[in-house]
């Protein structure tokens, strides 16, 4: 894999020229317009970058967006890409690897997820403290790469802690719901069943989503400090389920997005 790292991460060097940026971040369902906060420099189409995978999600943009966020230098995914899609996890987590190579120093994840815990709300905002992998398959699965990381990555405790307290403070300064949480993630692309709520609420999860769980193994792979922010877009803990579709959950992604913009660009400034 390692020679398709660095023929992606040359290409992409050759269009941003000397722009190193500080910080990736991957934008998840309903939370591309995060990018509006930045000061761009550069984009490229996922469809033009040698080796990139190319998200199939008709709401996720696809793009690779360089700039400026808070006085801070960083590279956005805007559209991520899943599991359900047909992709490997190789395939998912490529782009983790080649914002590696390109200079981060940490990771920003955000997504969209369904609440398990009658404490956390449609429309709060959940930080990722732990998570509970019923994704069906590894990114690490295979031949180790020794440059990237060991073969055995410890994960007790996958996201920073310290950017954890950071963000629940600002959170709470700025009148925001938000809670520290355990993220369940599952391969989609359908929601769940009652009996699945109820046993994802039984094992520890608090959120239910279909990402992020590939990209924070890779990550702490590569020791590379995460942190993960999660919008709550619908609740699954109700005795009794009203469907929910997608458009639904995109358009209360949106609008709590502007809740989760402004946690985000003040802990990347504290960076």
């Amino acid at each position: 894999m390692y020679h398709l790292i660095d023929e992606t991460v040359s290409f992409i060097r050759q269009r941003i020229g000397d722009f190193s940026p500080e910080f990736g971040i991957i934008l998840g369902t309903g939370l591309g317009k995060l990018v509006t906060e930045i000061e761009v420099q550069h984009q490229l189409m996922y469809s033009n970058i040698p080796n990139f995978p190319i998200s199939t999600v008709e709401f996720h943009s696809g793009k690779l967006i360089f700039g400026i966020l808070n006085g801070r230098k960083v590279v956005a995914m805007q559209g991520r890409l899943h599991y359900y899609e047909g992709y490997n996890m190789q395939e998912i987590t490529f782009p983790v690897r080649v914002m590696r190579d390109l200079g981060i120093q940490k990771l920003f994840v955000s997504n969209a997820s369904g609440s398990l815990n009658p404490d956390i709300k449609k429309g709060d905002i959940g930080i990722i403290d732990d998570h509970i992998n019923l994704l069906p398959d590894n990114p690490l699965r295979g031949p180790n790469d020794e440059q990237y990381g060991n073969r055995f990555p410890d994960m007790s405790s996958p996201y920073d802690k310290l950017m954890q307290n950071q963000a629940l403070q600002i959170a709470q300064k700025n009148g925001v719901r938000a809670h520290r949480v355990v993220y369940v993630s599952t391969p989609g692309p359908n929601l769940e069943t009652r009996a699945e709520y109820r046993y994802m609420r039984l094992i520890g999860g608090d959120i239910v989503g279909m990402s992020t769980v590939p990209e924070v193994i890779v990550a702490n792979h590569m020791r590379l400090p995460v942190f993960a922010i999660s919008v709550i877009t619908d609740e699954g803990f109700h005795a009794e389920l009203k469907p929910v579709s997608l458009d639904e959950i995109v358009k209360v992604a949106a609008e709590v997005e502007p809740k989760m913009t402004q946690v985000l660009k003040e802990l990347i400034a504290l960076q």
